[in-house]
C-alpha cells in the first residue's frame, strides 16, 4: 500500500507558499506517495463559536463532533487529512504569526483532538508525520512566532513534526524561485517526510537542520518563565510550544541552553499521554463550574450588569 501525503497551504495561488509546497510534494510523489494538496483559500472554514461542546463532551466520556460540522468544509477536509501518514503544511507569515485563514482552521481542530479521543476510546490510535514551512518577506525578526504558532496547531491531531523550514526574505510574488537553495531545500523536505513514514514509529526522529530552535525536544525557538500549573507542578522555564519543562544551563564555552530536567515531560503535548493530562485539567476545571450550581448562579446574577450595558458602535 503506498504511503499517503497531503499538502495544505494557506497563500497566494503559484506564489512563494504554494511552490514550496509543491516542490516538497514533488519529492514524495516521486518516491512513489499518493499526493493530495489542498489550498484553503478554496474553502470556506467558519470560526469556531468557542461553545466548548466537543470537550465538554469529551470531559464526559462521549465523542459529540462540532456544531459546526454540517455548516463549512472543515470536516470534509479532516475526513481526508486524518488518513493520511503525513501531512505538509506551508503557511505565510503575517505579522510574526501563521495567516489568519490557517489559524481559523487550525483552532477548529479541537473536536478532533485525537489524545482526548483515544482516552474516552472513541478512536484507534494512528501515527503521523508532518513537515512544516513558514514563509516571510523578512528574517526571523519579523516571522519570530511563525514556525511556533505552526508547531502549536499539530497536537490536536497527533502529527509528529520532523522537519521545519523558516523561508525568509521572500516578499514577491513567487520570489523563491531565485533561490535555488531554498527550493532544494523544500525539496529535501519531500525527502525526509519519506524517510520518517518508512522509519518504524519508535525510532522517528528530527531530520530538520541539526541544533534547530532552544528546544531539544521540539526544536521551536521559544522559551518562557515557567509558573504554577493548575496541579502545582512548576519548571523554572518552559518550552512555550511543547512545554517542556527545565532550566537554563551555561555551557564551557560560556553558551547557553535549555536543559529538559528528568520529569520535564511529564506534560509534553507532543505525546498521546501528555495532551490526556489536558483533559484532566478540562474536566477539573469545567467541573469546577458546571457542576456547582452555586457558582452559575453568582454569575448569572452577577452578568445582569454587562448584558444591560450597551456602548455607541459603528
Amino acid at each position: 500500500m503506498s504511503i499517503k501525503v497531503m499538502g495544505v497551504t494557506a497563500g497566494r495561488k503559484n506564489s512563494n507558499s504554494e511552490i514550496l509546497l509543491k516542490e516538497a510534494l514533488i519529492a514524495c510523489e516521486e518516491a512513489g506517495a499518493e499526493v493530495t494538496m489542498i489550498n484553503l483559500r478554496d474553502y470556506n472554514i467558519l470560526d469556531c463559536t468557542g461553545c466548548t461542546s466537543c470537550t465538554i463532551g469529551m470531559s464526559q466520556g462521549k465523542n459529540v463532533g462540532c456544531v459546526l460540522d454540517d455548516k463549512d468544509d472543515k470536516k470534509k477536509i479532516m475526513d481526508v487529512l486524518l488518513d493520511q501518514d503525513a501531512v505538509i503544511y506551508s503557511v505565510p507569515t503575517y505579522d510574526l504569526m501563521p495567516s489568519a485563514n490557517y489559524l481559523t482552521f487550525a483552532q477548529r481542530s479541537l473536536s478532533y483532538e485525537t489524545a482526548f479521543l483515544e482516552t474516552i476510546g472513541a478512536i484507534e490510535h494512528r501515527d503521523r508525520v508532518a513537515g512544516l514551512i513558514s514563509v516571510g518577506g523578512s528574517t526571523r525578526a519579523w516571522q519570530s512566532m511563525a514556525l511556533e504558532g505552526l508547531q502549536a496547531t499539530m497536537f490536536t491531531t497527533d502529527m509528529k513534526v520532523v522537519d521545519m523550514i523558516l523561508a525568509t526574505r521572500v516578499p514577491g510574488p513567487a520570489q523563491c524561485l531565485l533561490d535555488d537553495e531554498l527550493i532544494a531545500r523544500a525539496h529535501k523536505m519531500g525527502e525526509n517526510i519519506i524517510e520518517a513514514v518508512k522509519t518504524p514509529v519508535e525510532e522517528r526522529k528530527w531530520l530538520g537542520d541539526e541544533n534547530m530552535g532552544w528546544c531539544p525536544n521540539c526544536h521551536s525557538n521559544a522559551l518562557v518563565l515557567g509558573e504554577p500549573q493548575w496541579d502545582g507542578l512548576h519548571y523554572p522555564i518552559e518550552c512555550q510550544v511543547c512545554g517542556a519543562g527545565g532550566n537554563l544551563e551555561q555551557t564551557e564555552d560560556g553558551k547557553w541552553k535549555f536543559v529538559i530536567q528528568e520529569d520535564g515531560l511529564l506534560k509534553d503535548r507532543t505525546t498521546v499521554e501528555g495532551r490526556a493530562r489536558h483533559l484532566e485539567e478540562i474536566g477539573h476545571t469545567q467541573g469546577g463550574f458546571f457542576g456547582n450550581p452555586e457558582n452559575r448562579e453568582i454569575v448569572g446574577k452577577k452578568i445582569i450588569r454587562y448584558k444591560e450595558k450597551n456602548f455607541k458602535g459603528i
